[in-house]
Protein backbone atom coordinates (compact mmCIF):
# COMPACT_ATOMS: atom_id res chain seq x y z
CA UNK A 1 0.00 0.00 0.00
CA UNK A 2 2.60 2.53 1.14
CA UNK A 3 5.05 1.66 -1.97
CA UNK A 4 2.39 1.84 -4.71
CA UNK A 5 1.42 5.23 -2.91
CA UNK A 6 4.93 6.75 -2.61
CA UNK A 7 4.60 5.26 -7.19
CA UNK A 8 1.81 7.54 -7.02
CA UNK A 9 3.64 10.62 -6.26
CA UNK A 10 6.09 9.72 -9.08
CA UNK A 11 3.19 9.28 -11.47
CA UNK A 12 1.41 12.51 -10.31
CA UNK A 13 4.45 14.91 -10.40
CA UNK A 14 5.35 13.62 -13.96
CA UNK A 15 1.97 13.67 -15.51
CA UNK A 16 1.98 17.29 -14.10
CA UNK A 17 5.14 18.20 -15.56
CA UNK A 18 4.19 16.24 -18.93
CA UNK A 19 1.21 18.99 -18.74
CA UNK A 20 2.52 22.18 -17.68
CA UNK A 21 5.56 21.49 -20.99
CA UNK A 22 2.57 22.41 -23.10
CA UNK A 23 0.83 25.54 -21.07
CA UNK A 24 2.90 26.96 -18.91
CA UNK A 25 6.31 26.86 -21.07
CA UNK A 26 5.51 29.77 -23.13
CA UNK A 27 5.09 32.01 -19.61
CA UNK A 28 8.60 29.85 -18.64
CA UNK A 29 9.86 31.81 -22.30
CA UNK A 30 8.14 34.99 -21.52
CA UNK A 31 9.98 35.21 -17.46
CA UNK A 32 13.03 34.48 -19.11
CA UNK A 33 12.94 37.54 -20.82
CA UNK A 34 11.39 40.02 -18.60
CA UNK A 35 14.48 38.75 -16.17
CA UNK A 36 17.40 38.74 -18.74
CA UNK A 37 16.05 42.65 -20.02
CA UNK A 38 16.34 43.37 -16.31
CA UNK A 39 19.98 42.27 -16.21
CA UNK A 40 21.23 43.26 -19.66
CA UNK A 41 19.72 46.68 -18.84
CA UNK A 42 22.31 47.53 -15.69
CA UNK A 43 19.16 45.96 -13.53
CA UNK A 44 18.61 43.42 -10.43
CA UNK A 45 16.31 40.73 -9.71
CA UNK A 46 14.35 41.55 -6.55
CA UNK A 47 12.85 37.93 -5.11
CA UNK A 48 11.04 36.64 -2.05
CA UNK A 49 8.31 34.45 -1.48
CA UNK A 50 7.29 32.82 2.12
CA UNK A 51 7.48 29.70 3.07
CA UNK A 52 8.89 27.17 1.29
CA UNK A 53 8.97 29.34 -1.19
CA UNK A 54 11.28 31.52 0.40
CA UNK A 55 13.21 28.88 0.11
CA UNK A 56 13.01 28.63 -3.54
CA UNK A 57 13.54 32.02 -4.82
CA UNK A 58 16.70 31.79 -2.40
CA UNK A 59 18.24 29.04 -4.10
CA UNK A 60 17.44 31.04 -7.34
CA UNK A 61 18.87 33.60 -6.19
CA UNK A 62 21.95 31.99 -5.01
CA UNK A 63 22.10 30.29 -8.71
CA UNK A 64 21.97 33.69 -10.36
CA UNK A 65 24.90 35.52 -8.06
CA UNK A 66 26.78 32.18 -8.27
CA UNK A 67 25.83 29.58 -11.26
CA UNK A 68 23.94 27.63 -12.07
CA UNK A 69 25.07 24.64 -14.47
CA UNK A 70 28.21 26.57 -16.21
CA UNK A 71 30.19 29.13 -15.19
CA UNK A 72 29.52 32.45 -15.90
CA UNK A 73 29.78 36.15 -14.51
CA UNK A 74 27.96 36.83 -11.53
CA UNK A 75 24.08 37.91 -11.91
CA UNK A 76 22.79 40.94 -9.93
CA UNK A 77 19.69 39.22 -7.51
CA UNK A 78 18.81 39.66 -3.60
CA UNK A 79 16.36 37.35 -1.64
CA UNK A 80 14.29 40.13 0.47
CA UNK A 81 13.46 37.25 2.95
CA UNK A 82 16.97 36.54 3.64
CA UNK A 83 17.76 39.21 6.43
CA UNK A 84 16.30 37.59 9.47
CA UNK A 85 16.56 40.89 11.53
CA UNK A 86 15.20 42.91 8.56
CA UNK A 87 12.12 40.68 8.25
CA UNK A 88 11.42 40.25 11.88
CA UNK A 89 11.93 43.57 12.22
CA UNK A 90 9.42 45.14 9.87
CA UNK A 91 6.70 42.35 10.98
CA UNK A 92 7.28 43.94 14.39
CA UNK A 93 6.81 47.40 13.49
CA UNK A 94 4.55 47.48 10.52
CA UNK A 95 1.12 45.72 8.64
CA UNK A 96 2.68 42.40 6.81
CA UNK A 97 1.87 44.27 3.37
CA UNK A 98 4.68 46.30 4.29
CA UNK A 99 7.08 43.39 4.93
CA UNK A 100 8.25 42.98 1.00
CA UNK A 101 6.66 46.21 0.15
CA UNK A 102 8.93 48.55 2.15
CA UNK A 103 12.56 46.44 1.03
CA UNK A 104 11.61 46.49 -2.26
CA UNK A 105 10.38 50.59 -2.41
CA UNK A 106 14.23 50.70 -0.73
CA UNK A 107 15.84 48.46 -3.13
CA UNK A 108 14.16 48.36 -6.29
CA UNK A 109 14.78 50.69 -9.61
CA UNK A 110 12.60 51.37 -12.71
CA UNK A 111 14.13 48.67 -14.98
CA UNK A 112 14.59 46.08 -12.03
CA UNK A 113 12.05 42.65 -11.78
CA UNK A 114 10.51 41.64 -8.76
CA UNK A 115 9.63 37.54 -9.02
CA UNK A 116 7.49 36.48 -6.52
CA UNK A 117 6.35 32.62 -5.87
CA UNK A 118 3.68 32.16 -3.31
CA UNK A 119 1.16 28.96 -3.13
CA UNK A 120 -1.15 31.76 -0.85
CA UNK A 121 -2.19 34.12 -3.45
CA UNK A 122 -3.71 36.18 -0.91
CA UNK A 123 -1.03 36.76 1.44
CA UNK A 124 -0.53 40.56 2.63
CA UNK A 125 2.99 40.31 2.21
CA UNK A 126 3.30 39.35 -1.61
CA UNK A 127 0.52 41.64 -2.61
CA UNK A 128 2.31 44.23 -1.06
CA UNK A 129 5.47 43.51 -2.56
CA UNK A 130 3.64 43.85 -6.09
CA UNK A 131 2.28 47.06 -5.10
CA UNK A 132 5.47 48.78 -4.39
CA UNK A 133 7.28 46.94 -7.53
CA UNK A 134 4.31 48.84 -9.67
CA UNK A 135 5.67 51.99 -7.90
CA UNK A 136 8.91 51.31 -8.53
CA UNK A 137 8.23 51.05 -12.42
CA UNK A 138 9.36 47.63 -12.25
CA UNK A 139 8.75 44.32 -13.95
CA UNK A 140 6.56 41.76 -11.92
CA UNK A 141 7.08 37.74 -12.75
CA UNK A 142 4.98 35.84 -10.23
CA UNK A 143 4.83 32.07 -9.94
CA UNK A 144 1.45 30.77 -7.76
CA UNK A 145 -1.03 27.83 -8.06
CA UNK A 146 -4.18 27.28 -10.38
CA UNK A 147 -5.70 30.17 -8.75
CA UNK A 148 -4.42 33.43 -8.91
CA UNK A 149 -6.62 34.70 -6.68
CA UNK A 150 -6.07 38.75 -5.36
CA UNK A 151 -2.68 38.60 -6.88
CA UNK A 152 -4.14 38.48 -10.85
CA UNK A 153 -5.91 41.66 -11.25
CA UNK A 154 -2.83 43.01 -9.09
CA UNK A 155 -0.40 42.48 -12.48
CA UNK A 156 0.03 44.82 -15.36
CA UNK A 157 -0.03 43.35 -18.95
CA UNK A 158 3.77 43.93 -18.84
CA UNK A 159 4.16 41.37 -16.08
CA UNK A 160 4.48 37.42 -16.14
CA UNK A 161 2.44 35.04 -14.56
CA UNK A 162 3.08 31.54 -14.15
CA UNK A 163 0.20 29.30 -12.86
CA UNK A 164 0.97 25.80 -12.29
CA UNK A 165 -2.16 23.89 -12.67
CA UNK A 166 -2.44 22.15 -9.55
CA UNK A 167 -4.14 23.17 -6.05
CA UNK A 168 -1.61 20.54 -3.99
CA UNK A 169 1.02 22.60 -2.47
CA UNK A 170 3.74 20.16 -3.16
CA UNK A 171 3.02 19.69 -6.68
CA UNK A 172 3.51 23.46 -6.82
CA UNK A 173 6.08 23.89 -5.05
CA UNK A 174 7.48 20.82 -7.08
CA UNK A 175 6.75 22.99 -10.23
CA UNK A 176 7.92 25.95 -9.34
CA UNK A 177 11.41 24.74 -8.55
CA UNK A 178 11.18 23.51 -12.08
CA UNK A 179 10.22 26.63 -13.00
CA UNK A 180 13.17 28.59 -11.96
CA UNK A 181 15.30 25.81 -13.21
CA UNK A 182 14.10 26.65 -16.52
CA UNK A 183 14.33 30.21 -15.87
CA UNK A 184 18.63 29.39 -14.78
CA UNK A 185 19.03 27.43 -17.69
CA UNK A 186 17.25 29.57 -19.97
CA UNK A 187 19.58 32.79 -19.03
CA UNK A 188 22.79 30.82 -19.49
CA UNK A 189 21.36 29.97 -22.93
CA UNK A 190 20.41 33.20 -23.66
CA UNK A 191 24.46 34.98 -22.18
CA UNK A 192 26.50 31.74 -23.05
CA UNK A 193 25.48 29.99 -25.93
CA UNK A 194 23.90 26.63 -25.98
CA UNK A 195 25.78 23.93 -24.09
CA UNK A 196 25.54 19.87 -25.27
CA UNK A 197 27.34 19.09 -22.55
CA UNK A 198 24.51 20.52 -19.77
CA UNK A 199 21.45 18.74 -22.43
CA UNK A 200 19.56 15.75 -20.97
CA UNK A 201 21.19 12.44 -22.94
CA UNK A 202 18.70 11.11 -25.57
Amino acid sequence: MLLQRIQQHFIDSADLKYQCAQSVAPQVESAVGAVLAALTGGGKVLACGSGVSAGLVQAFVASLVGRFERDRPELAAFALGSNAAVVTGLYNTFEARAVFGRQVRALGLPGDVLLVATTQTQSADILGAVEAAHDRDMVVVALCGAKPGPLGPLLKDTDVLINVPSERLSRIHELHLMVLHCVCDGLDVQLLGDDSETEIDE
